[in-house]
């Protein structure tokens, strides 16, 4: 059974395809993930991550291969049969039940003694922090308590895998940002083992401990977000997440310790070799914070520089944003932090610039 950080996975998808007639919604995916684990399924619309969630929960049954829970093979099982819960992105709350009411729903379904269902329940509340709010219906409570009695109740029942889909797409952008960290310290105090999809990359960056990113069906790289962000395996990956400058080019020097692409802008220098054939087409990927600035061109800087015309400028509050257009009509995107609000930048439209990274930097794409 495939391996999860040295471990073997809690949850392991084995070759898993979904069809739909002609069309293939999931496409050979594996995957392992660890026990107590928060994983990302992250991706656009119709890449397949709500399908593949769905085939997880059981509500999908696979075209083919098949899906471990704790070593038992549930690929056959429904999902009432199966110790998994899923949060809606809608909550799907009764609207005529209390808050109290809401969460003790599924354990009043399984016959639970009175006694145990007021504990769990009780429990529940006290953990998504709403004890106070147990007598208030659905249409009495904001959005992002809404969010945390539909994850009490999905806790409740105690399952061993929580399927989360787009868990905080109903909130706002603040809202949702806060309650972000809300929801991993809760899930990281239950224990519970989590897989949820999203669309969102910060939402994805910020609550997973790994991310598997998705495209027409296929998983293309799963890692941490550090390894997602910093290290993508391809293009796709690397344009997905966050901004990046990509640059087409040709290999034109390998050695173990660098590299070199010959591109439009010129040769890049590159701080690690990559095994590959001279003259193979590659894209070497630089992220926009990762560049420098500056008017004047650096005495101290031999390799990485090119030089341009401002073109475009965006206050974004913590950082400037430019668009610095070369003499061979490359647009680079440049990020630099402000430090101090008493220090206006130096740079402005049309100004004549330069621009540098170090050559660590730099990623080289192959696909």
């Amino acid at each position: 059974m495939a391996e999860t950080n040295g471990q073997e996975g809690y949850l392991v998808a084995e070759n898993l395809v979904k069809r739909f007639a002609e069309v293939v919604a999931v496409d050979d995916v594996s995957l392992s993930i660890g026990k107590g684990e928060i994983f990302a399924l992250l991706g656009s619309s119709g890449c397949g991550k709500s399908t593949l969630l769905r085939m997880l929960a059981g509500f999908e049954a696979p075209s083919s291969g098949r899906i471990f829970l704790g070593g038992q093979d549930v690929t056959s099982l429904p999902p009432y049969e199966r110790p998994v819960n899923m949060m809606f992105q809608s909550y799907a709350l009764f609207p005529h039940l209390s808050t109290w009411d809401n969460v003790a729903f599924g354990l009043m379904r399984e016959g639970l003694p009175r006694a145990e269902i007021q504990k769990r329940t009780d429990e529940m509340l006290a953990l998504v922090q709403l004890s106070a709010f147990a007598n208030r219906k659905p249409h009495q409570l904001s959005g992002g308590q809404q969010q945390r009695v539909a994850l009490a109740r999905s806790l409740a029942k105690r399952p061993r895998l929580l399927l989360l889909d787009e868990p905080l797409g109903a909130l706002d952008k603040k809202l949702r940002e806060q309650t972000q960290f809300e929801l991993v310290n809760i899930i990281e105090n239950v224990g519970v083992t989590c897989v949820m999809v999203t669309h969102d990359q910060e939402e994805a960056m910020t609550m997973a401990n790994r991310i598997a990113v998705m495209s027409k069906g296929r998983v293309l790289q799963v890692g941490t977000p550090q390894e997602i962000y910093e290290f993508p395996s391809n293009r796709f990956v690397a344009d997905f997440i966050g901004n990046v400058n990509l640059l087409e080019g040709q290999l034109s020097l390998d050695a173990a310790d660098r590299c070199a692409v010959t591109t439009a802008l010129g040769e890049v220098q590159v701080g690690y070799g990559v095994s590959g054939s001279l003259a193979m087409p590659v894209a070497v990927a630089v992220r926009p914070e990762k560049i420098s600035i500056g008017r004047q061109r650096p005495a101290a800087i031999d390799r990485n520089l090119f030089a341009g015309r401002v073109t475009e400028i965006g206050y974004f509050g913590a950082y400037n944003s430019y668009i610095v257009v070369t003499p061979q009509g490359i647009k680079i995107k440049i990020n630099e932090p402000n430090g101090s609000r008493h220090v206006m930048p130096n740079i402005s439209w049309e100004d004549d610039v330069f621009f540098w990274w170090e050559d660590t930097d730099a990623v080289v794409l192959r696909d």
